[in-house]
Parts: C-alpha cells; structure tokens; sequence
C-alpha cells in the first residue's frame, strides 16, 4: 500500500487506490454475497421489463417506452458502479489505472444526469396523460417520445464530455488513495494538487440546470398532477391516480435526495463516509426498486408476465 501513495511533489499519478465499503474482513464476505445478489437482482429484474416492453404490442404505450429506457439505463448505471464495489469487498483496496478512472467517471456522469432527464420525461408523460387526456396522442406521439428519450441520452453524453474532460486535465501530484467505491468527483477533487474553482464552478453549474432543472420540472408536473387529481369525481381515479404517483415520487424524492445532497454544492465533500452511504443509495438501491415501483406493480405489466410464463409453459 505504501509504493501506492505517490509523494512526488508534481509527478503525475499514474493510477488510484480505491478503499471501498469500510467494513471489518469479517463482513467482507457477506457484504460481497448481498450486493453480489442485489447486482443479479437488478440485472434480471430490469432485463426482464425491457423483454416484456418488446415482446408485447399492448405495453408500446409512450409510457413504456421511457420505462423500457430508464431499465437499459439502469442496467448499464448499476455496471459502471457495482463491479469496483464488488472487487473492493472481495480484494479490500485497490488499485485502479488513472485512464480506467476517468472512463469510469465518464460513464457514471452521463448516466446519472440522463437519469435525471428521462425521470423528467416521465414527469412529464404522467402529467400530459392524467391533465390534458384529449391531447395526449398529439403531445406524446412516437416522434416526442423519441426525441425526449434522444435528448437525455445525448444531453448526458455532452454533459459528461465537459465535466469529465475538466476533471482529467486536473493535476493529481499524489496521495492517490479515493476513499470510496468508486471513481466519483468529491473524491478526484479533494486529491487534486492544482487550483480546482473552475472545475468545482463547472460541476455546480452542471449540477443546477441538470439536477435542479430536472428537480423542478418533475416538481410542477407532480404537483399539477395532484391538483388534477384531487378535482376528479370518482374517488377510484383519485386513488388509481394517486396510489401511481405516491411510488413514483417515492422514487424520485429517494434518487433526487441523495444526488443534491452530493454534487448540488460548489465545494468537495469532506464526508466521505457519509457520500459512500449515499452513493450506495442511488447506485445500488434505486436501481434495484425502480423496476418494482414503476413496472412489476402494474397491472398490465403483470398481465404480460403472466402471458409470458403461459407461453413458455405451452
């Protein structure tokens, strides 16, 4: 660990050690096996709605679409954070090439903020069907949908380009030790050794439109949503409309809370036990109950499901 901790005074690091998950090697072993089962879980239970999605003509609903969109988005999240996780409980720290780093930093950053947008879209979406009904064909025909779901996967990308290429260009003169998880921003700016307001200024800004924008959109939509709902006649719609949107906001208020927390304040994180329990929050548990909350409760979902098991049986 020692030949690890770079001490030249602006020699370039050339890889970082990653300390993981805190825990005593005799949790190690049960740790890996839990979130080794949590990474399966979530890889099944996402794989298994975008084959639904596609295999059913009755869930090609704009709806499933951003579903279908937000499980491949998972599936790809939870593979850019889970596998260091895993090698860390398995091995304790290790060591990570700086190049491997910044890919990881790359990935992660554009898929949390198309999370963040495609979360919007379905806002949205959720909005459009249950406020304006007579114009949802119009307001969401494939070409919106598809532009909504092109624009937050593009939108991440870019986003990522900029604030990934700030951080790289950043100098790391050594110590190389990253206690977290993975490669994340907090922890690559605390070790940088050169001045770091800009990048911080970059990644703030990033994080307002991004975070906050998104954030708020989501907010009125909801919100209208609620209005709209409370207007209505029969006290079924009310409940079918409200019980839909209480798990969704479930799902958002969890993911929104802990990313604003750590990347929607311009200055680097000092607790970084605290941003590993958070980090684990939004890498590990949102992805793994998202496609409960918005997918396997629904009714046409499960019926689906239910058609698949009955075809593969016959």
């Amino acid at each position: 660990m020692e030949r690890s901790l770079e001490s030249g005074n602006m020699s370039r690091v050339q890889e970082f050690v990653l300390l993981g998950l805190s825990a005593r090697l005799g949790m190690r072993g049960v740790l890996f096996a839990v979130f080794l089962t949590l990474y399966l879980l979530t890889l099944l239970e996402n794989t298994l709605i975008v084959c639904l999605i596609c295999s059913h003509s009755e869930l090609r609903k704009p709806m499933y679409f951003f579903l279908g969109n937000l499980s491949c988005l998972e599936m790809c999240y939870v593979s850019v954070t889970m596998p260091s996780l895993l090698v860390g409980l398995w091995t304790g720290p290790f060591h990570i090439s700086f190049t491997a780093c910044m890919t990881q930093l790359f990935f992660f950053i554009s898929l949390i903020c198309t999370e963040c947008t495609l979360l919007t879209s379905m806002a949205y979406d959720r909005y459009v069907a249950i406020c304006r009904p007579l114009h949802y064909p119009l307001l969401m025909r494939p070409q919106v949908c598809l532009g909504l779901a092109m624009t937050s996967w593009l939108g991440g990308l870019l986003v990522s380009v900029v604030k990934t290429s700030c951080i790289a260009s950043l100098s790391y003169c050594g110590p190389n030790v990253l206690n977290h998880f993975f490669c994340d921003v907090s922890p690559l700016l605390n070790l940088s050794c050169t001045h770091v307001a800009l990048t911080e200024m970059v990644d703030f800004i990033s994080a307002i439109v991004i975070l906050w924008g998104s954030l708020l959109v989501a907010i009125a939509s909801y919100v209208a949503i609620g209005r709209a709902v409370f207007r209505m006649s029969s006290a079924a719609a009310r409940h079918k409309a409200f019980s839909t949107c209480a798990s969704h906001l479930v799902v958002v208020g969890i993911f929104y809370a802990a990313t604003l927390f750590i990347y929607a304040r311009p200055s680097r994180i000092e607790a970084m036990d605290l941003n590993k329990v958070l980090s684990v929050i939004y890498t590990v548990v949102t992805p793994m109950c998202n496609p409960v909350i918005y997918c396997l409760r629904n009714r046409e979902v499960q019926a689906a499901f239910r058609r698949t098991l009955y075809w593969s049986r016959g």
